[in-house]
């Protein structure tokens, strides 16, 4: 038998360091730690305390040159911004690790603690841990000193509309906040005939314009108006203005057509009635339920005007009325309405029911009315009308009176509302006393059209309690339950809003 001997296993030995004489394993610099970094400081150029500016208004932290950026205490962009101010100091180390050290938030300090590493004497690899601390500054960011010198914004958005009633514009405002264009605004002023936005920018100005023009018929102007010019570095200063004109015709308003329009849109009547509002103008025709949609381009080449103010409304009480079945149009008709039912009704002024006067015409409401219901409408028969369109047309084809919506007892209806809208903050400069009452047309015809409340969020109000009778059920429309939203409220676990969370 044979006895094969193991090969030795060959052991390192150590060295003595060259400075102090401690045993070390052997190194490139023949020096142990304590003595590398007496001798050699790889942190050397890094500053230790640096400037960090910070503004209070808008809270938000300076990112050299010029910008300024959102960072939440201890966040990773805080981390970023940070380590670019480092950037430049630490181009010859190895960054391996870095966090955050806790601090008072009070405190305007900011410490951070940074591991490198870096290559020093013949080759060894020297890795060190230290601190550096941000102190925080305060300093005034650009947007903020605007806001503060009052001359603030870049760019404003003046949106106008040649009309009595605001019906358009509060639906205008709900699609706003729907879509969540009012947060880049930096005010928000209402005025006669209109509403002003302004914006620190003029690509959000622009941004509110495209919307304009996809949402309700209009047409815009820009203009510009130079407030600075520095002829060193060739820059501008301008502030932009966009005048949007919306097309001065709202909902519910009567209309007369040039000849010429309204053959074009299928041979219709001259006089109809405005049913809706959106990109486009919805118009039908009360002797026949011919319905056509008018955009902003066609309305600027053939304008028309509302023939009567919404304060002229009357009062109607029906006396008879008789469905149309089976009505055949000329030749090149548009479309027909199938939302609506043509009839013929027999109406009495509820101011003249002392007399036996009696108007005949044809509506468009047919489903809606009975005998004996109450009725809003517009008289032609004793009105003075000032239209160039109206003047030219046959008397025959004039009707005597056009009936518009049905009539419901406002006060059972605010008092069984049980939802409620949000409204944008803004500030109001010569309001109309009137604005209470054309703001409840405006929920009423939410409550009637139920393809307007697509468009619009609605908001169930817990502080109100809707009061339900038999005797309140006048047939009026009513807004449903799962087409409301509930509100967001910032509640926390202790039930109390904004308490405190920390326990002992």
């Amino acid at each position: 038998m044979e006895y094969m001997q193991a090969p030795a296993s060959s052991s390192q030995g150590n060295i003595l360091c060259c400075t102090c004489g401690v045993p070390i394993p052997p190194n490139p610099a023949n020096m142990c730690v304590a003595c590398l970094r007496t001798q050699v400081d790889i942190s050397e150029g890094i500053p230790k305390q640096v400037t960090v500016h910070f503004c209070k208004q808008c809270e938000r932290y300076l990112q050299p040159p010029a910008t300024w950026v959102q960072c939440a205490l201890e966040s990773r962009e805080l981390l970023a911004l940070c380590l670019k101010k480092l950037k430049s100091s630490m181009s010859k180390v190895r960054l391996i690790d870095a966090g955050f050290l806790w601090t008072e938030p009070h405190s305007k300090r900011i410490k951070m603690k940074l591991t490198i590493q870096k290559e020093v004497m013949n080759g060894a690899i020297l890795q060190q841990v230290f601190v550096v601390e941000f102190v925080i500054q305060s300093q005034m960011c650009d947007d903020c000193h605007r806001v503060e010198a009052k001359d603030f914004w870049k760019a404003v958005v003046q949106v106008r509309q040649k009309t009595v009633h605001k019906k358009t514009f509060y639906y205008l405002e709900q699609l706003i906040l729907k879509h969540k264009l009012h947060q880049n605004t930096l005010n928000i002023k209402e005025i006669h005939e209109g509403i002003d936005f302004y914006y620190g920018s003029k690509q959000h100005a622009q941004k509110m314009v495209d919307f304009l023009q996809c949402t309700v018929p209009c047409r815009s102007k820009a203009s510009q108006r130079l407030i600075s010019h520095d002829i060193h570095s060739n820059t501008y200063n301008y502030k932009s203005t966009f005048s949007m004109e919306i097309v001065p015709v709202c909902k519910d308003n009567v209309v007369c057509l040039s000849p010429r329009l309204a053959q074009s849109l299928g041979n219709m009547g001259q006089v109809c009635v405005c049913i809706r509002i959106t990109s486009t103008i919805h118009l039908i025709d009360p002797r026949t339920l011919q319905i056509a949609e008018v955009d902003g381009s066609t309305y600027w080449r053939n304008p028309f005007n509302g023939l009567f103010n919404p304060s002229q409304l009357e009062e109607f009480i029906v006396m008879d009325t008789d469905i149309i079945r089976d009505q055949k149009l000329g030749a090149g008709a548009g479309m027909r309405s199938n939302k609506h039912t043509l009839a013929e009704v027999w109406v009495q002024k509820t101011s003249e029911m002392n007399t036996s006067q009696q108007y005949h015409c044809r509506t468009f409401l047919g489903h809606l009315l009975n005998i004996g219901d109450l009725v809003l409408g517009f008289d032609f028969a004793n009105s003075n009308i000032n239209d160039d369109y109206l003047n030219k047309m046959n008397p025959h084809h004039v009707p005597d009176v056009v009936l518009i919506k049905k009539s419901y007892d406002r006060s059972r209806r605010v008092k069984r509302r049980n939802w409620k809208l949000h409204e944008m903050a803004r500030d109001r400069e010569g309001m109309d006393t009137d604005d209470e009452r054309q703001y409840q047309d405006f929920l009423e015809d939410l409550e009637d059209d139920e393809a307007l409340r697509k468009n619009v969020n609605i908001f169930r109000d817990a502080s109100k309690i809707p009061v339900e009778s038999d005797t309140d059920d006048d047939g009026a429309p009513r807004v449903s339950l799962a087409e409301m939203l509930e509100e967001l409220s910032l509640m926390d676990a202790t039930g109390g809003e904004g308490a405190d969370m920390m326990t002992d």
